[in-house]
């Protein structure tokens, strides 16, 4: 007796059906106080804004997931408060500034760059009995390199300013420009919000393999030629945090060493992307908004006649149409193209992903020591140690 051979069906290949939900890792990403990356964010100075648009109309900001407003009181103190008034709740926006501080809208209580409540107009006495009960919530702030600086941690663990070598020697001839726009993203001068997480620009610093696809072989070329040759990479550990330097043999025969830095808490240092030689000249900074929000402030030392980044091949960004994001898609389309927040558990990391790799542990790490009650990497409580050098640059090789 025979039997029939019954052909077995074809395996089919898995499909997008019955996926497990999808995740991002809250550790790396989440900046609101209490989190553990928003305390260790807390224990380091941020920009917050450009010194010379603080004046005495307040301004709103958000950072680290706090409401803020931002101020320079009559006497060219700055000050930053929340915004949110001690007394009644209402907004400090729509406050009034004067010599001392500012003052309420809503009943007149006027606080001090220091939270201070000086004056109570409705109370008898102006408050005397009791305003100095009364602290409306600030933070620390300095000016310095046309940024003003805010730190938001323990008073108790306040370090010092850093500074940076290659913003202080400002020569005959040069000054420090400074932008809070979007245009190191892949925006330009008109945006200051870059809508999605902070990490996905910052970690996108250890990663130079997106720039001979990216920016030259997919868009056009968006830097220069050069930057298309496929670099042979290597990825360090530095002082404060890691960097890379990526080994170009040009089509001209000239070698070049790019060396590029990502240092803690988000700092960006990124040699000219026209190949400049020589040392970097300019420092980036990714300030985490909210959890969905970052905005980029550059310092750079540039010659006195400055007056912008010069613009990339093309259109303007803001001016071109969506359909030419899609045919011509730079760091912007690609950051914020991840989502609001990148969903790491769907990431298939290959080889040349080894520097966001490497940073995203290295930053777990000093987030647990933050939690465990240590000193990050880049706090600064020394002075003969507050000066950063920096080492990022393009090399080329005689």
């Amino acid at each position: 007796m025979s039997t029939a051979t019954v052909d077995a069906k074809p395996a089919r290949r898995a499909t997008g059906y019955g996926r497990k939900p999808s995740t991002y890792d809250a550790t790396i990403t989440e900046v609101g106080a209490g989190t553990p990356l928003g305390e260790f964010m807390r224990r380091y100075w941020h920009p917050v804004a450009i010194s010379e648009k603080v004046q005495d109309v307040p301004q709103k900001l958000r950072v680290l997931g706090e409401d803020l407003v931002i101020f320079r009181d009559r006497k060219g103190r700055p000050g930053l408060l929340h915004a949110r008034c001690a007394h009644r709740g209402t907004t400090l926006y729509y406050g009034k500034v004067e010599d001392e501080g500012i003052r309420c809208c809503y009943h007149g209580w006027l606080f001090d760059v220091e939270g201070r409540c000086l004056d109570q107009p409705c109370e008898p006495d102006n408050g005397a009995r009791s305003r100095d009960r009364v602290t409306q919530p600030w933070y620390p702030v300095q000016e310095r390199y046309g940024l003003v600086w805010a730190y938001m941690g323990p008073p108790e663990k306040q370090p010092l300013l850093p500074y940076w070598d290659s913003l202080e020697k400002v020569g005959p001839g040069e000054k420090i420009w400074v932008t809070g726009s979007s245009f190191g993203a892949g925006g330009d001068d008109a945006h200051e919000i870059v809508p999605c997480n902070w990490l996905q620009d910052w970690e996108n610093i250890m990663d130079p393999f997106h720039i001979p696809i990216l920016h030259t072989s997919f868009s056009g070329v968006q830097f220069v030629p050069e930057m298309g040759v496929m670099p042979q990479v290597h990825w360090e550990h530095a002082e404060t945090g890691m960097q890379y330097t990526a080994y170009r043999k040009l089509d001209d025969g000239r070698e070049m060493d790019r060396v590029t830095l990502a240092l803690f808490p988000h700092v960006r240092i990124v040699p000219s992307v026209q190949l400049a030689p020589g040392p970097a000249t300019g420092i980036g900074f990714v300030l985490p908004v909210d959890d969905t929000n970052f905005r980029l402030f550059h310092a750079m030392r540039v010659p006195q006649g400055f007056n912008g980044i010069p613009r990339l091949p093309g259109r303007k960004w803001g001016e071109m149409s969506e359909e030419e994001r899609q045919r011509f898609p730079g760091d912007w389309e690609a950051q914020v193209g991840q989502g609001p927040i990148s969903l790491h558990s769907e990431e298939n990391l290959a080889g040349s992903d080894k520097g966001v790799v490497m940073l995203r542990r290295l930053l777990k790490q000093q987030i647990q020591i933050v939690a465990e009650g240590g000193d990050p990497l880049g706090v600064i409580y020394d002075p003969a140690k507050q000066v950063m050098k920096v080492g990022a640059g393009n090399f080329f090789k005689s």
